[in-house]
């Protein structure tokens, strides 16, 4: 078949390889100059399986209304006058609950498992290389009853197959030796060892440009104008050069849509609507200044609620969610005040470690932020729509990097009329939300 992928991060990307492998004739469109420059671009890093947690549980509605107003929060809800925010929210709040949070678990966790395997199986076909590090992740805990909790998340993620084991201080030091300047603060931490941290960006371009040199056709600096639908089914689509204005239209068996947070407005021109709503998330990447002492192993700091990895000879630390709409802005006091909260909190962990002088100091830290695209269930969006020919991968939140491989997979096996090797319904919680949300059936494959 004739496939277009519409969006060229790890998700899309992925989607073009496996779609690309089974024989396809596949083009790639972005708007970007290249893949993976929006929000594949510097995120955490981390393949967390251990850490596939939806946002939504029993206690999150209380801590969002603590953190309203501190700029540093984890999680920052700024209201706006937004019918989707508030859908969204609407929608969340339903599944803060015990039930619904052991239901989307087992979902997420489940596909995180499947896309780890596939990862591994891509890296040995292709050999990429993105500054990968097999040595787990580490949880440390700088608070007691967080510490104590640790013990049930724990089980839980025992019961699906995930073995994040529960360590003391003194152990997790071992694991992690660069924390030894932080061990005063520490009570202890978690550790899962086949988890694994890697650079989502470069190995996106790298795949993009297998795809390319095996045949795939890709249209970087393309803005889509039209999703062109026609007695129900798709037949074209309509891009513009964002540079030259040249318009061109592309035909099509199956078009794919994998553009993140932009989801929802472009389907939403074709009569669909899905709840997807973007997250904004930060990061920084911070020079290294003495190797021996920055961490190996990939981190979560439990009190802020980041994540740390070591890229080649830099730092990258990310986190927090901010629930405000489209917006990208760094130059804001709020988005400098949690940028500044990343760099500071690494300077505590791992004083001297790397250079952590802001720009006004003579520094270079590289901010950065994106829009996470997330459901109320952070179970992504993976099927068929009710338009003949067009399909959806996209919804993934924080764990795009995380799930991107398999994501990619498991809809390019749909499409190709094969069943996916595993037990999940990608596209929510049952399959009336799936028909509610997107307008067709989850594929039965899923069921």
């Amino acid at each position: 078949m004739r496939v277009i992928v519409l969006g060229a991060g790890i998700i899309g990307t992925s989607t073009a390889w496996h779609l690309m492998r089974r024989g396809h004739e596949v083009t790639l469109v972005d708007r970007q100059p290249q893949a993976a420059r929006e929000t594949s671009y510097a995120n955490a890093g981390q393949i967390s399986v251990s850490f596939c947690e939806p946002w939504a549980n029993r206690e999150a509605p209380w801590k969002a209304l603590k953190w309203m107003f501190d700029r540093e929060a984890p999680l920052l809800w700024r209201p706006q006058f937004d019918a989707a925010q508030w859908a969204w929210l609407l929608r969340f709040l339903s599944q803060c609950n015990d039930r619904a949070f052991e239901r989307n678990l087992a979902q997420i966790v489940a596909l995180g498992r499947y896309s780890h395997e596939t990862l591994k199986a891509m890296v040995a076909e292709t050999g990429i290389e993105y500054h990968r590090s097999q040595r787990g992740i580490a949880h440390y805990y700088v608070d007691q009853q967080a510490y104590e909790g640790a013990g049930k998340a724990a089980e839980l993620m025992a019961r699906h197959g995930v073995q994040r084991r529960v360590v003391d201080r003194d152990e997790l030091l071992r694991i992690e030796p660069a924390l030894q300047s932080f061990a005063h603060r520490i009570v202890g931490g978690t550790y899962t060892q086949t988890d694994e941290h890697g650079d989502a960006r470069v190995f996106t371009e790298k795949l993009a440009a297998l795809c390319h040199n095996q045949g795939v056709q890709t249209l970087y600096s393309h803005r889509i104008e039209q999703l062109a639908v026609e007695g129900g089914a798709i037949r074209r689509v309509v891009i513009k050069h964002a540079q030259t204005g040249i318009t061109k239209v592309l035909e099509a068996d199956a078009v794919v849509v994998a553009c993140g947070s932009y989801t929802t407005p472009l389907l939403g021109t074709v009569g669909i609507r899905v709840p997807i709503y973007p997250g904004k998330g930060y990061s920084a990447t911070l020079p290294l200044r003495d190797p021996a002492r920055t961490p190996q192993v990939s981190l979560i700091d439990d009190g802020r609620k980041i994540a740390i990895s070591r890229l080649g000879d830099r730092l990258r630390v990310a986190g927090t969610i901010e629930l405000a709409g489209f917006d990208l802005a760094l130059d804001t006091p709020l988005a400098q005040a949690r940028c500044q909260m990343l760099v500071r909190r690494i300077e505590e962990v791992f004083p001297g470690a790397v250079d952590a002088r802001l720009p006004e100091q003579g520094g270079d830290p590289q901010f950065w932020c994106g829009l996470r695209p997330a459901t109320p269930t952070n179970i992504p969006l993976i099927g068929r729509t009710r338009i003949a020919g067009l399909w959806i991968n996209a919804g993934h939140g924080t764990l795009g990097w995380t799930h991107g491989a398999g994501s990619g997979r498991a809809l390019a096996e749909l499409i190709s009329g094969e069943r996916p090797a595993i037990a999940m319904r990608f596209a929510g919680e049952s399959e009336a939300e799936y028909q509610r949300f997107v307008g067709s059936p989850a594929p039965r494959a899923m069921a």
